[in-house]
């Protein structure tokens, strides 16, 4: 990265600053390791965190003295931005996969190692070359390892938006096999990258353009500050189920499932049993496609071609609609004083944000508003596998 700022006093607070977010991720690196949720992701993270800790540590400790003696493990660290975009990936989809590191993963730390073979000459460097280019490196030049900025902003970048895309696609699956996707999407995934994002930006901006707070305390200010984040999002994530797939033996391609099926009547009717009545299933609260056609009796690919094609949408959609038609029922009961929260959990809904939007996108109004205006005058009737059309 491009020297732009002179280590001075300047930087004693911030020196304080990366000491105390190396200690925090070394002990959360720790905690980690032994966290039993979600085991090998949190392992990939405990080593990415316990790398930014030790990134952090070396510059505070070469800033704050100046020594040259620091200056080769300073130049050995500023190639872990190298490791930092990969591990996200990496951890992405040990978390998705609920896999552990394979030894065919290290194909995604190449980057490093082709940098640090690169650099190789400057680590090598005796003693007394390492202390020149140290003081060169005080006096502000720009062009001690400025070359690999473009790469690694590409590479580390790059691998940022693949492990989106992953998410992203793990949603999708979810929406489509789990009534409970909201629950289980990996929110935190987003912060976590978008994090990231700004420390690029920030490293971005240094780089192009000389302006006021924009130097190495911010750049790495920010980082101290992912580091907290990291901290709080992790101890706090649930356990996150592996990726779903359909039974064995009973998935089909889309394109092969006749849109014109005869059986596709007789889904829908049994669908609509299950779903009505004393029965009603949309209100399991974890309940998947899987189960729906073990109780229904037909294969899994062909009860998922009826919701997508004759319902619109996927599972997710179908039932948190039923959910939707089921609380308006009980809204308008003029018998029925619970609130509106414990109204939607006993219709299947496990979060109030995903309750209030569902509502809100189906219905037109926040539940609230609905519950007064319609109190005491309009009769609705209980959701049936039709409801899920409208």
């Amino acid at each position: 990265m491009p020297s732009q700022v002179i280590p001075n006093q300047a930087y004693a607070f911030w020196v304080f600053v990366y000491i105390a977010a190396a200690v925090q991720a070394a002990l959360l690196a720790l905690a980690l390791w032994r966290r039993p949720v979600n085991t090998e992701a949190n392992r990939v993270l405990a080593v990415w965190v316990a790398l930014t800790g030790m990134d952090l540590l070396v510059k505070a400790v070469y800033w704050n003295s100046l020594s040259p003696e620091w200056f080769r493990a300073y130049r050995f660290v500023a190639l872990f931005p190298f490791l930092y975009g990969s591990l996200f990936y990496v951890y992405v989809r040990a978390l998705i996969e609920t896999r552990a590191f394979r030894l065919r993963d290290g194909v995604h730390l190449l980057g490093f190692g082709v940098m640090l073979a690169l650099n190789a000459h400057v680590l090598l460097m005796s003693d007394q070359q390492m202390q020149a280019l140290s003081a060169r490196w005080v006096a502000g030049e720009k062009t001690i390892g400025s070359w690999f900025d473009v790469p690694l902003f590409v590479y580390s970048l790059s691998y940022v938006a693949a492990a989106l895309v992953r998410v992203h696609r793990y949603r999708r699956r979810l929406r489509e096999r789990r009534s409970d996707a909201e629950r289980m999407s990996l929110r935190w995934i987003d912060v976590m990258a978008a994090c990231q994002v700004v420390i690029w930006i920030i490293a971005t901006t240094q780089w192009l353009a000389t302006l006021p707070g924009i130097d190495y305390r911010l750049l790495f200010g920010a980082v101290a500050a992912w580091v907290c984040v990291v901290g709080w999002l992790s101890l706090n994530q649930p356990p996150v189920t592996s990726e779903p797939t359909a039974v064995a033996g009973e998935e089909a391609p889309p394109d092969t499932t006749d849109p014109d099926d005869a059986r596709f009547p007789a889904v829908e009717a049994r669908l609509a049993q299950l779903m009505g009545g004393d029965e009603a299933l949309y209100r399991e609260p974890a309940l998947t496609i899987g189960q729906v056609a073990k109780r229904s009796g037909y294969p899994e690919y062909l009860v998922s071609a009826v919701i997508n094609r004759r319902f619109g949408g996927t599972f997710w959609d179908y039932i948190n609609r039923l959910r939707v038609e089921a609380v308006r029922v009980r809204l308008v009961d003029r018998d029925d004083a619970r609130t509106i929260l414990d109204i939607a959990y006993d219709c299947g809904f496990t979060s109030k944000s995903t309750f209030n939007a569902a509502f809100k996108r189906q219905v037109g109004e926040t539940p609230s508003n609905y519950r007064k205006r319609q109190g005491q005058g309009e009769t609705v009737t209980e959701p049936t596998g039709d409801a899920a059309r409208r």
